[in-house]
């Protein structure tokens, strides 16, 4: 697992995770840098500045403003759906689900990362982008970030086959139990609707979530975007008591690979705006 040069995809996600970093450091209305001094600043070429300021722009995180700048968005309404016990049940979605590596590499955390998984910024750790395909179709990109302390050998393999939970209970000995989840509306870049065969600007849903074990520790921060046009969510909430009825054993949960949730685990699932809120 040594770090290898980082390729397109890492470059962008490095970008768009520093320039979270200088918002989620202001308050609604602050100014951030322009993009040339975000070029100088992160030392990255201008396109990729400009494409993951797009995707914030685009995400109703930053506001552009013309001939005055960027500023930080307003801060976002923030409904959350809980069922009685504070735990809903995701529901599952259809198809054969695989999995294409993209980048699989281990690196620093860095401070937005290392905050969300309470971990130093320079501990490491692993970072995999993937591309996940239903019926050999693409549907969704995935950017994984798993403490690397927690999966000693993660292979390959694992990433790209089978359930990425099950090989970590079962390989690593991390068993995962909750995952605090968070759903918006966006729209794919250029570089993502290349990879997701759509068009640039194709409306999409962008999950974030952050997995922890049955200790209460962070195990995996992930932000997924799934294809706007092939994907939908349907909640289904208790408004009383019911009998119990047993899980599907079959499925995917929306955002979620496949894996020990299957196997009966709960999952805090909320809609909000920062993750980092319910961690």
């Amino acid at each position: 697992m040594d770090a290898d040069v980082p390729g397109t995809v890492l470059k962008r996600e490095r970008t768009r995770d520093a320039v979270l970093e200088l918002i989620e450091s202001r308050s609604p209305g602050d100014a951030i840098p322009s993009e040339r001094s975000l070029c100088a600043l992160l030392g990255v070429s201008r396109p990729t500045v400009r494409a993951a300021v797009d995707e914030l722009v685009a995400a109703g995180l930053l506001v552009r403003e013309h001939g005055r700048g960027m500023f930080v968005a307003p801060a976002k309404i923030t409904q959350e759906l809980v069922a009685g016990d504070r735990a809903l049940g995701a529901p599952r979605a259809s198809g054969a689900w695989s999995s294409r590596l993209l980048e699989f590499t281990t690196l620093q955390a860095g401070a937005r990362v290392g905050r969300k998984l309470r971990m130093s910024p320079a501990a490491e750790i692993v970072y995999v982008a993937r591309l996940r395909l239903v019926d050999g179709a693409p549907m969704a990109i995935e950017h994984l970030h798993i403490r690397a302390e927690l999966v000693p050998g993660l292979s390959a393999q694992e990433l790209e086959s089978g359930d990425l939970y099950e090989h970590l209970r079962t390989t690593h000995g991390v068993q995962v139990h909750e995952a605090v989840q968070g759903i918006e509306p966006t729209v794919v870049t250029r570089a993502e609707a290349g990879l997701l065969d759509v068009p640039e600007l194709s409306p999409a849903l962008l999950f974030e979530r952050l997995t922890s074990d049955t200790t209460g520790r962070p195990v995996e921060y992930v932000h997924s975007l799934y294809r706007g046009d092939r994907y939908r969510i349907v909640s289904r909430l208790a408004l009383g008591p019911a009998a119990e009825v047993a899980p599907d054993p079959e499925g995917h949960h929306p955002g979620i690979p496949p894996g020990d949730f299957a196997h009966g685990d709960a999952i805090a699932s909320s809609t909000r705006g920062d993750i980092q809120a319910g961690a």
